[in-house]
């Protein structure tokens, strides 16, 4: 199978182990005392309780591999900010066309969360902004193929 490094911050990276800690320390212990109550007061056959309760364990299975898969592959990247370039970690503030202002931090696909602000350095804005100064100008193409320009203001 082909190792896919994952980019991470040193915080994302802190984040993914509390999570892998938190769903193997208490959450798999959690689900398991949920299985035994569930099938000892019902059976396993048609009890709606046992059969969340598999389903549960079946997701905190699944995202421990996850995170373990994330975690073996990862790469720590730490941003130099005195390097003026924009790269995984950095802060970065785009003026549009029509001078309104957005502020993202690049991070690794699997810190992503796009609602806090943080794009992956695989979606199309982030690929856009990587390697690129204050004052250059950005060219984003979107979903519906039209390019939309940014300049970027500022970088931390």
């Amino acid at each position: 199978m082909l190792r896919r490094e994952t980019f991470l911050t040193p915080q994302g990276l802190k984040q993914l182990q509390k999570e892998l800690d938190n769903l193997k320390g208490v959450r798999r212990r959690e689900v398991t005392e949920r299985i035994h109550k569930a099938s000892e007061s019902g059976g396993n056959v048609d009890n709606a309780e046992y059969d969340e309760a598999m389903s549960q364990q079946g997701f905190v299975e699944g995202r421990i591999r996850e995170l373990e898969s994330i975690l073996a592959n990862a790469v720590v990247t730490a941003h130099d900010k005195r390097g003026g370039i924009v790269d995984i970690g950095s802060a970065v503030t785009v003026r549009d066309p029509n001078g309104r202002k957005q502020s993202y931090k690049l991070v690794g696909s699997a810190e992503a969360s796009p609602l806090e602000g943080k794009i992956s350095n695989e979606s199309p804005v982030g690929q856009a902004l990587l390697g690129h100064k204050v004052g250059d100008e950005v060219e984003v193409e979107t979903p519906s193929k039209k390019p939309v320009k940014f300049t970027i203001t500022r970088i931390r």
